[in-house]
Parts: structure tokens; sequence; C-alpha cells
């Protein structure tokens, strides 16, 4: 990969290996746009909760929770962050990309990047709906809960589920 434009991405959901949303990172492998780091830790805690449609989401609220484990990766600046930000929603309000500091073990030199967080309009209430109860891995038990966006209720939309979800205090916002 290019350097100069390349950033450092934190991934701890649906797009670490193993997981539905990988493809994307995988296509940006093959194309030279993201390059794989390794398994990493965030610094700080942080809350790591699973919302509706069995959605990981990372809630900027550091020292809350618990430090997230995850991967790292190297992704090109023009080509492949727009489609990671296009994947989560940026634009629409769903997920927000935002600086995280990582490291890949306990005493390990610390690597600057950004993940992506959910959206400081519904972050700290998700917190709050799941009990301020955090997870330190999205891991294969969450990740078989997950719905793809193709199998989704068409008659709402990602951030109304979110409303539902937090609102109703329902599990499943599809139902």
């Amino acid at each position: 990969m290019a350097g100069g434009g390349d950033e450092l991405i934190f991934v701890y959901g649906t797009l670490k290996r193993g997981f539905y949303n990988h493809s994307l990172l995988e296509d940006l492998i093959r194309t030279g746009a993201a390059a794989y780091i390794g398994s990493c830790t965030t610094v700080e805690a942080f809350p790591l909760v699973c919302g509706p449609h069995g959605i990981p989401y990372l809630v900027n609220l550091p020292g809350s929770g618990l430090r997230v484990r995850g991967e790292l990766y190297s992704v090109s600046s023009v080509h492949g962050l727009a489609r990671l930000d296009e994947l989560e929603g940026v634009e629409r309000g769903h997920y927000e990309r935002l600086p995280v500091a990582v490291a890949a073990a306990e005493g390990e030199e610390l690597k600057d990047a950004e993940a992506y967080f959910a959206h400081r309009e519904f972050g700290e209430k998700l917190w709050k709906r799941c009990g301020e109860v955090g997870l330190s891995e999205y891991g294969v038990d969450l990740g078989e809960k997950y719905v793809r966006r193709e199998d989704r209720p068409n008659h709402q939309s990602f951030l109304d589920d979110i409303h539902k979800f937090i609102l109703e205090g329902t599990s499943s916002p599809s139902s």
C-alpha cells in the first residue's frame, strides 16, 4: 500500500475476520486499499454494546465499559475510507469515525487509530439501555445474532430501529 494517505482503523465488530462485513475489508486488501496490521486492544475502556439486529456499537464514553479487543488495519484515505464510511453510515448519522488509541499487548507501543463509534445522538442512550454493561469483545455468539441489512424489515430505517430499541427496551425492534 502507498503510504502518506493511510489511516489506521480499529475494527471491533462485523468487520473483523470471520464476521459478515469482513468481505469489504477483504476486497480492500485485494485491491491494495487496505492491509491487516494485527490484533489489538483499546488503551482506554469504552462501552461496547450489542443493539438491534445484533449490531455492535462502540460508545464514545472513555473510562466506562472495558478495554475492547479487535483488529487493526491500514486503510487508504481515498478509496478505502470512503467505502468503510459508506458501510458505517457516517453521512447518515449511524456512526462517527473518531480517534482511539490501541496497543497490541499491555505495555506495547501505542498506536493512534480511528474507530467507528455509535453516533453521539444515541450512543450514550444505547449504553444506558444496555444497563451500562459492556463487552470486551464482539464474539462468534453475538455475530450469529447479526441480521444482514437485506434481511431486516423494510418499514423502518436504521435510526428508527435504534430509537425503538432504546425507547421500548425490546431486544428485537423488528418484531
